[in-house]
């Protein structure tokens, strides 16, 4: 057992260290040991004064902003009256429950409404192939507006300025946070059989069959038949070799894809909760939150939450992990960039993009990170503040899955303008798996027709 936790630790030390070197900024490493202290708002108010914009020309107006209940709204909003007495902009926002914001938003810019000025986003390609994103580059190409060297670009993430690029290099959001899937442990769960962290999907599922009590699950993860359920399936599905998408066909009906699902729904089948295809995100995090499931896979940004005493009853014995791959391959786990879109139909489209800048700008992230949030920024990754509300342990993970992740991969699906059908799709064939309802290759098969017939039209 030693000698796998010696091997494993090897491992995640070699992958940040190759990750700080992949992040793609010019000062990483003094920036570990020398940032700005911009921990209070009067540093903060300094530090924006410092960009050659005025940030006073669109006083008076007011844009609305709308997105899902989410750690960046939870982090960002605090900060709002900040950004009023900065510009003189009225920022009217409204947060809903993720699943209700995803069904609303798309009917309401399918109307041509002129709000929501900026929004949360995630379906990018339906965004730009209906005309409701903003084009954003000749944005940043304004002296008015823009303050490239203030803003600095080189700072973000290598992920962050590689995920919003359309395939004609024209950016139509602004990535707001960086995720990736990761494997939750309750310690004690597992010290009570003397086992390991588990690392390939095998050890997963011997894991979780063995932790699994009458008031404990041995693991939770989304299944509900719904494309907002996909991130940690999409994981196993690119861990085990296989795509979603491939020369604008489903790809999920390969003997990978099909495999990998068939993995999922033993994993949920045999040490899930009851009423697992019922299990959106929410339910995930709750259950580990009040330590009735023994591990879960979901989204890094839920550390801040588990971490929390005041929220969590495993914040002592709570621990991150990469994400589990399968022998002889590399882990492939889904990661994402929550992004902002202005829309195309806003009558304050350029209060709206100062908006932007100012929320992803170096010192708003490094405020935003101090609350926890995995922002998009070097500088805020690299900061005491966001590793004492995040956990070393969680941050570590987060770099590592990040750094495993293949971006291509997952932007072939966010990005495709059926994005939302043909996830809805998988997950159905998921959900069936699950409930026990299909095989796998038939769930897949079914799904993949499915899929196709909706990209067809």
């Amino acid at each position: 057992m030693a000698q796998r936790e010696n091997s494993l630790s090897r491992r995640n030390a070699a992958s940040r260290r190759s990750f700080v070197k992949g992040l793609g900024a010019a000062a990483i490493l003094p920036a570990l040991t020398a940032l700005p202290r911009w921990s209070f708002a009067e540093d903060a108010a300094a530090a924006y004064a410092n960009a050659s914009i005025d940030w006073k020309q669109f006083a008076g107006q007011t844009i609305a902003l709308a997105g899902a209940i989410h750690p960046w709204s939870n982090a960002i909003t605090p900060l709002l009256p900040e950004f009023t007495k900065l510009t003189g902009i009225t920022v009217d926002a409204e947060f809903q429950l993720e699943t209700t914001f995803m069904g609303a938003l798309p009917i309401r810019l399918a109307r041509g409404s002129n709000t929501p000025d900026v929004f949360m986003f995630t379906t990018y390609g339906q965004g730009i192939s209906a005309g409701w994103l903003e084009p954003l580059n000749h944005y940043y190409s304004q002296r008015s507006l823009t303050d490239l060297g203030w803003y600095d670009e080189n700072d973000l993430l290598k992920t962050a300025r590689a995920f919003p690029l359309w395939s004609d290099g024209e950016r139509y959001a602004v990535p707001i946070t960086s995720e990736a899937m990761t494997l939750f442990i309750n310690k004690d769960a597992l010290a009570a059989r003397n086992l390991p962290v588990p690392q390939t999907f095998d050890e997963l599922l011997a894991t979780a069959k063995a932790v699994k009590t009458s008031e404990m699950s041995g693991i939770a993860m989304r299944a509900q038949a719904s494309f907002n359920s996909c991130p940690p399936a999409l994981g196993f599905v690119f861990s085990y070799g296989g795509a979603m998408i491939k020369d604008n066909k489903a790809a999920f009906a390969s003997p990978e894809a099909i495999a990998a699902v068939e993995m999922y729904g033993q994993l949920l089948s045999q040490a899930g909760p009851f009423g697992a295809g019922s299990y959106e995100w929410y339910h995930v995090l709750d259950d580990f939150l009040q330590g009735r499931t023994a591990m879960a896979i979901d989204s890094s940004n839920f550390a801040t939450d588990i971490s929390n005493p005041a929220k969590s009853r495993v914040a002592g014995q709570a621990g991150f992990a990469t994400f589990p791959h399968l022998e002889g391959r590399a882990p492939v786990p889904f990661m994402s960039h929550w992004q902002a879109c202005i829309n195309s139909k806003s009558r304050n489209k350029r209060p709206a993009f100062l908006f932007l800048l100012w929320a992803t700008s170096k010192p708003t992230s490094l405020r935003t990170a101090a609350a926890g949030l995995a922002t998009t920024r070097v500088s805020a990754w690299s900061s005491e503040g966001f590793k004492r509300a995040f956990g070393a342990e969680a941050a570590e993970a987060a770099l590592t899955n990040l750094q495993d992740a293949d971006v291509d991969r997952a932007k072939a699906i966010l990005f495709h303008p059926k994005s939302n059908l043909i996830l809805d799709a998988f997950m159905i064939g998921v959900n069936e798996v699950v409930n026990g309802a299909k095989s796998a290759k038939d769930a897949m098969i079914g799904a993949a027709e499915q899929a196709n017939a909706a990209i067809r039209g």
